[in-house]
């Protein structure tokens, strides 16, 4: 196995303090890595380690070249933003396979955003676009393993006052850097935990308006007031891992024009909030603006995805700003 890191650049591993010890044992482990799913548009492969720390994930050529041209200015920001929300890489490997042709595989190895106890319910990826940004899968067969997206949103996430802030200020700086890096089409990734009868919501398919259920998910806002009341709960929140917040449930109109953001209800759950920036290797190259050219004449330019890096850090900030908002 080939390291396609530069030995000048100081390693990752060291400063999101990873000791070397527990990174090999999780993933050199007598266990094996898991398989998340099938490729998906990227024709990549996912998988997990056992312990659930690592996510490896397989690479084009062009990502590989993308990672390794924005590197020093990755190191810096991560440095520089400790709380950062983009992916973390903890290493970057090519292996040469037996045989004939002797194919090179390329794949990066990455933090798990939902290595947790708690079980995540519902994921979301959200980008601020509206075309195509929707599940292909019939209501009855989602689960807790399917990745929603921006149409399937249903949910206002709301975050106390202090969270919200840090959060603003730190998605800005993030967009800043993936604009200058002439990065687009990166997404917020965010994992859902209910904190009450989880499983039960996951059996009925959906957010409805069964009594019980939102008699059993409703918010009391104790959970997050505790952390108000100690003087040293707010430390003890990293930002993107394990957020205690208030989801408020929303409803769409019934309109021909998409609606990225339904109507709050007024329904509010108990949830824990995991999340952060994912897919940070796509630059607007000649590929992404053929694409803009064309859908553009099909579709209103600006629901497609593939646009300028400058346009899509502000659309991908207006919608994040009012998927999340502070809690009142």
């Amino acid at each position: 196995m080939e390291g396609l890191l530069p030995t000048g650049v100081p390693t990752l591993r060291k400063l999101f303090k990873v000791d070397a010890a527990d990174y090999m044992l999780s993933l050199c482990g007598s266990e094996a890595l898991r398989e998340l799913s099938s490729p998906g548009k990227s024709g990549s492969f996912f998988y997990l380690t056992n312990d659930d720390r690592y996510m490896i994930k397989t690479m084009k050529k062009s990502e590989v070249k993308m990672l390794l041209k924005m590197l020093p200015a990755y190191y810096n920001h991560v440095r520089a933003f400790e709380d950062t929300l983009v992916t973390k890489f903890f290493g970057l490997h090519c292996v040469k396979l037996a045989g004939a042709n002797q194919k090179k595989v390329r794949f990066v190895i990455m933090g798990n955003l939902f290595c947790s106890h708690n079980s995540i319910h519902r994921r979301f990826d959200l980008k601020g676009s509206s075309l195509g940004r929707t599940t292909d899968k019939p209501q009855t067969e989602i689960d807790q393993y399917t990745t929603l997206k921006d149409l399937d949103l249903n949910f206002i996430f709301r975050l106390k006052k202090q969270w919200f802030q840090e959060f603003q200020r730190q998605v800005d700086r993030d967009c800043d850097f993936l604009e200058q890096e002439k990065i687009m089409d990166y997404s917020l990734l965010v994992g859902v935990h209910f904190r009450h009868n989880g499983e039960k919501l996951l059996t009925e398919g959906s957010m409805d308006n069964d009594t019980n259920t939102v008699s059993t998910l409703r918010l009391s806002r104790g959970y997050t007031d505790q952390f108000l009341a100690d003087p040293n709960g707010l430390s003890k929140i990293k930002l993107g891992t394990s957020m205690p917040a208030r989801a408020e449930l929303t409803a769409r109109k019934n309109d021909c024009e998409p609606q990225l953001i339904g109507e709050p209800t007024g329904e509010y759950y108990d949830v824990i909030l995991y999340f952060g920036i994912i897919d940070i290797l796509q630059d607007y190259d000649i590929s992404k603006r053929l694409e803009h050219a064309y859908k553009s004449f099909q579709y209103d330019p600006t629901s497609i995805s593939a646009v300028d890096p400058r346009q899509y850090s502000r659309r991908f900030k207006d919608f994040i700003y009012k998927a999340f908002q502070e809690d009142s």
